[in-house]
C-alpha cells in the first residue's frame, strides 16, 4: 500500500525577473480598497526599495503604511508594536518584503492584528490564532528561509528564546520572486542562506515525516541548489543562477510546510537562541556535525537525497559544497568559546525545540543531545 499523506495548499506564486514592477497589480485585490502593512527590511533602504514598492502600490490605488522599525531575528515586542499600527490604520493586507526575519514578522502581524492579544499568547500553539487574518503578500530578497511558503513563523521572546507560531492563518496568499531583488546579496550571505535552503529540502525528504509526493518539491530543491548554488556565490549578477536558488528556497520552503526539519534544525535554533549567528550557517554547522550519523541508519532517503545532490554519500558531499562555498566554519571569535556543551544541549532539549528533534528519523537521546552539543562546539571552535 503507498503511503498515507496529505498536503498543504500552496500559495500562488509569480516568478519571473523584474517581477517586483507588479507588486501594486498583486497586491491590489488583497487589499481591497483599504490600506496595506508595508512591512519591508530595513537593511533595504539603500537600494530604494522601499520607495519602489510604494511607488508600485500607489499605482494600484493601494495605500501603503510603512513599517520598518526592526532588526534580524524580530522579537515579539516588535510584532506587537506592528500589529498596533496595523490595527490604528485599518490595514485589510500586509506586504512584506525582506528576508526570514521581515516574512515572519509580517505573517505574524497579519496573524495575530484581527485579535487583541500580543504574540506571547500565541507561541508555540498555546492558544489558536485569531480564524480571520490579514491577507499576504511575501515578497523574499534572499534564497533560502522558505518563510514565504510556510505556516510557520519565528519570533525572539524577551529572554532571548527563538519560539515558534504556527497555523493556517500564517500562510500566504501570494508569492512574488524577483530574482533582481538577492543580486546585492553579499557572497557569504548568498552562501548561507543558500545551503539554509539545502538543510530544509534534506531534512524534509529524510525525517519521519516525509512523503513521496512531498519529495518531489524537496529533490527539485536539492537539484537547484547542486546546480546553481556556487555559480549564485561566485557570480552574484548570474540571473540564471539566482532565478534558480530563488525556486530552490521556496520549493524547500513548501516542503518543510508539509514536512518539518529535524535535528540540524534543533541544534540551529539552540544555537541562535545562545549566540548571535546567522540561521543558515547555523544549520549548516549542525548538518555537517550530525549528517554522517543520521545517514549511516539510512532506509534509502539520504540516498535520495544524495543522488538528487549529485553525489555518491550525502555527509561527505554536503561537506564538500560548504567548503566550496566557503562559509565559515571557525566562529572562535564571536562569544562561543565560554559556551558548554551542557548549557547547548539543555538549550536543544527545550519545548520549543522538540518537534524537531522528535521529527528526525532516527531517534535522539538525551545522551545524542550532547553528544552532538560537544561535535558542534568542537567543530567551529576549530573549522573544518
Amino acid at each position: 500500500m503507498p503511503p498515507a499523506f496529505q498536503l498543504a495548499p500552496v500559495p500562488r506564486i509569480t516568478h519571473a525577473v523584474g517581477a517586483i514592477a507588479r507588486l501594486g497589480e498583486v497586491a491590489a485585490p488583497l487589499a481591497a480598497g483599504q490600506p496595506v502593512l508595508l512591512v519591508v527590511d530595513p537593511g533595504l533602504r539603500g537600494l530604494h526599495l522601499p520607495d519602489r514598492a510604494r511607488a508600485s502600490l500607489r499605482a494600484a490605488s493601494v495605500e501603503a503604511v510603512l513599517f520598518d522599525t526592526f532588526k534580524s531575528d524580530p522579537t515579539m515586542a516588535q510584532a506587537d508594536a506592528a500589529a498596533a499600527l496595523a490595527r490604528e490604520r485599518g490595514v485589510a493586507a500586509v506586504v512584506m518584503i525582506g528576508g526570514g526575519s521581515a516574512l515572519d514578522l509580517g505573517k505574524a502581524v497579519a496573524a495575530i492584528a484581527p485579535g487583541e492579544a500580543p504574540a506571547a499568547h500565541y507561541a508555540l500553539c498555546a492558544n489558536p490564532l485569531p480564524p480571520a487574518p490579514m491577507r499576504k503578500l511575501c515578497v523574499p530578497t534572499t534564497a533560502g528561509t522558505g518563510s514565504e511558503a510556510t505556516r510557520t513563523a519565528v519570533l525572539t521572546a524577551a529572554d532571548g528564546t527563538k519560539v515558534w507560531l504556527w497555523g493556517d492563518q500564517l500562510k500566504a496568499d501570494e508569492i512574488l520572486l524577483d530574482p533582481e531583488l538577492t543580486v546585492s546579496l553579499p557572497p557569504a550571505l548568498t552562501a548561507a542562506t543558500g545551503l539554509d535552503a539545502l538543510v530544509h529540502a534534506i531534512e524534509a525528504c529524510t525525517n519521519r515525516n516525509a512523503n513521496p509526493v512531498n519529495n518531489v518539491y524537496c529533490h527539485t530543491a536539492i537539484r537547484l541548489v547542486a546546480g546553481h548554488l556556487v555559480r549564485a556565490v561566485r557570480e552574484p549578477e548570474d540571473l540564471e543562477a539566482r532565478s534558480a536558488m530563488l525556486l530552490a528556497a521556496t520549493l524547500a520552503g513548501i516542503g518543510i510546510d508539509n514536512a518539518g526539519t529535524a535535528i540540524a534544525h534543533n541544534i540551529g535554533h539552540a544555537l541562535g537562541s545562545l549566540r548571535p549567528i546567522h540561521h543558515g550557517q547555523a544549520v549548516a554547522l549542525a548538518m555537517l556535525a550530525t549528517l554522517d550519523w543520521n545517514a549511516a541508519h539510512d532506509d534509502g532517503r539520504y540516498a535520495a537525497a544524495a543522488e538528487a545532490l549529485g553525489v555518491d554519500e550525502l555527509p561527505t558531499g554536503f561537506e564538500r559544497l560548504v567548503r566550496e562555498v566557503g562559509l565559515r566554519t571557525d566562529l572562535r571569535s564571536d562569544g562561543f568559546d565560554d559556551l558548554t556543551p551542557e548549557q547547548l544541549a539543555a538549550q536543544m532539549a527545550r519545548p520549543e525545540n522538540r518537534a524537531m528533534r522528535e521529527s528526525n528519523l532516527r531517534p535522539v537521546t538525551d545522551d545524542d543531545l550532547l553528544a552532538f552539543a560537544r561535535r558542534v562546539l568542537s567543530q567551529l571552535r576549530r573549522g573544518r
